[in-house]
């Protein structure tokens, strides 16, 4: 049974910094590019960042260019996200998700109906 269990979210004051981690089981995680989204109340579910599974590449929105930052551990088959400078815009759920390794680049990482698992979500609160 593969499980996906995100941690580390939490409130944060604008400017602050938090780190996400997600935590991977039941899959071969070096298998799997990672992919870190996230919803906002009121909003679609949106890509955020990527990584691919040898962590040799990856892709950022626009939006959090420069800002956050994704790795990965694949001898703790585990996923990281960095977000620094965190805004108030930057509030909601995080999501980490696994795809196949076979669909490797952004074209492919932006499109949540290829990913294969998903974990529960971690809220992400930033305040003005």
């Amino acid at each position: 049974q593969v499980q996906l269990v995100e941690s580390g979210g939490g409130l944060v004051q604008a400017g602050g910094s938090l780190r996400l981690s997600c935590a991977a089981s039941g899959l071969t995680f070096s298998w799997y590019a990672m992919g870190w989204f996230r919803q906002a109340p009121g909003k679609e579910r949106e890509v955020v960042t990527a990584i691919r599974s040898n962590g040799g590449d990856t892709y950022y929105a626009d939006s959090v260019k420069g800002r956050f930052t994704i790795s990965r551990d694949n001898a703790k088959n585990t996923v990281y996200l960095q977000m620094d400078s965190l805004k108030p815009e930057d509030t909601a759920v995080y999501y980490c998700a696994a795809v196949r390794g076979v669909y490797s680049g952004s074209k492919y990482w932006r499109q949540e109906d290829l990913y294969d698992y998903w974990g529960q979500g971690t809220q992400v609160t930033v305040s003005s």
